[in-house]
């Protein structure tokens, strides 16, 4: 039996269970969403609903005996590779894919389990943990701005685009190809209720109100309910359950079986290695600036608990035990059928709610328990009534940018890089390999060589490899 220590932790019941809430109403859109990327696969539809739900509960679940305020689910962009480079690119089938994660998962369990994502973690300078956390911040506030629906994307005629091998006789230059964003119109009534929730919840959290992430949420769904602009089948959606848990029966476990379909071309061996490396790289690093960004800030893990991790033998901290649940989450998603499940970053609208403990993450799970009978109910709390809490965590986040070291160079350029790729690329992974680079080219330049830890070179070769690698597949 864990012990939630909500004393210690300086919490309670209620501010537990309804951190837990928000949190999942802030990631429940991933229910849906998943469907519709994993689904274009031919993954049965019904099957993946239900995957999704079964792994984001037991995975959120785990996270709760480890007694942390964080929940899983299968992650976004790795679904979309999942998708679009490993069965569309790459020409592998769903099945195969869905072992590569299983066996992603495997691997990421070992290195978690032989403590060499507690050096990775360890290795990381002051300065890079400061600015994965502030960058975090920013790349939730910016999908925080798009769920709500602010953002326009226009053409822009001052770009270009070069199709062609560079010859100027065998090359097609095409103007106005770049995407610029923008903020659109409030001409609509969504809009205005996007606009209204940032404005409600910005100012209950001014006014210090409790539980004003999730009261924001409520009284923006219901208005918007009251107004035509969500709706749900509810009837529908029981009617075809039944089907569903047959679609999952004829998935799960198919992870499994179909390794050995892996490895029976000799020709293609290397890609299928390279790919699950990609996996792998993409779910560990996604976690661990997840973990140190909202972990540090909040207190959830102390820095002492974040620098003295390689020291700790087994799994004695909630770090140790946070990193070994979700070492665990993405193999148990690949045998329902899912793709790579991993600690969401819209936890951080829960701890932002006040949760510290596994109760938040036991609330969660819960729902999405629930959510196999009630998918259309949740789904029904439109994008941009959970938008602003990701906007308000983006400001809570941005704190650590003061504790950089801004005068000296050699530190500010790859807080800077870390901090601002991970929203332009849309990638915690990718802000972290930039900073990780970075900070090895500026100290190696600048004569401060033994700044460098020896883990961090090699995972930094490691992320250029990973470059490399993504280029030819």
């Amino acid at each position: 039996m864990f012990k939630l220590e909500l004393k210690k932790y300086q919490t309670n019941v209620r501010t537990e269970v309804l951190a837990g809430l928000v949190t999942f109403v802030t990631m429940a859109y991933i229910i849906i969403v998943n469907q519709s990327i994993l689904g274009l696969t031919g993954i049965p539809a019904g099957a993946v609903i239900l995957a999704t739900c079964i792994a984001s509960a037991i995975g959120t679940l785990v996270m709760a005996i480890a007694n942390v305020p964080y929940a899983q689910a299968p992650g976004m962009g790795l679904n979309a590779f999942f998708t679009f480079t490993v069965c569309f690119g790459l020409g592998f089938t769903w099945q195969q894919a869905l072992a590569m994660v299983f066996l992603c998962g495997l691997i990421n369990l070992a290195i978690t389990v032989t403590r060499i994502r507690k050096h990775i973690i360890a290795s990381i300078p002051t300065s890079l943990q400061c600015a994965i956390g502030a960058g975090i911040g920013i790349f939730i506030a910016y999908i925080g701005f798009k769920n709500a629906g602010l953002l326009s994307f226009t053409s822009d005629p001052g770009t270009y685009l070069m199709l062609g091998d560079g010859n100027p006789l065998t090359t097609t230059i095409v103007t106005g190809s770049g995407a610029v964003p923008g903020m659109v119109a409030i001409n609509s009534t969504t809009l205005f209720m996007a606009t209204a929730s940032i404005l409600l919840m910005v100012v209950l959290m001014v006014m210090r109100v409790p539980g004003a992430i999730l009261i924001s949420i409520v009284l923006s769904t219901l208005i918007g309910a009251l107004l035509g602009l969500t709706s749900f089948d509810f009837a529908g959606y029981m009617a075809g359950l039944g089907d569903s848990f047959a679609q999952l029966g004829s998935v799960f476990g198919v992870a499994v079986v179909s390794i050995p379909s892996l490895f029976a071309d000799p020709t293609k061996i290397v890609i299928v290695i390279a790919t699950i490396f990609a996996f792998s790289l993409t779910d560990v690093f996604d976690t661990i600036g997840t973990f140190i960004g909202t972990g540090r800030s909040t207190g959830i893990f102390t820095a002492k608990e974040i620098d003295n991790i390689a020291n700790t033998k087994g799994f004695e901290t909630r770090l140790d035990k946070a990193l070994l649940a979700d070492a665990m989450a993405t193999s148990i998603g690949a045998l329902f059928g899912t793709s790579n499940t991993t600690t969401y970053i819209e936890s951080a609208a829960g701890i932002a709610a006040g949760g510290r403990t596994g109760l938040t993450a036991l609330t969660t799970a819960g729902c999405f328990v629930l959510s196999i009978v009630f998918a259309p109910f949740v789904l029904a709390v439109p994008g941009w009534a959970t938008a602003p809490a990701l906007i308000i965590v983006g400001v809570l986040m941005a704190a650590p940018l003061k504790d950089i070291n801004w005068k000296d160079i050699s530190e500010a350029v790859p807080a800077f890089f870390a901090a601002t790729a991970m929203a332009f690329f849309y990638s915690i992974t990718v802000g972290i390999a930039f900073g990780f680079i970075l900070y090895c080219i500026t100290k190696l330049v600048s004569g401060k060589l033994r700044d460098i830890h020896p883990v961090m070179a090699i995972v930094t070769v490691l992320f250029i490899v990973n470059f490399i690698v993504s280029a030819v597949i």
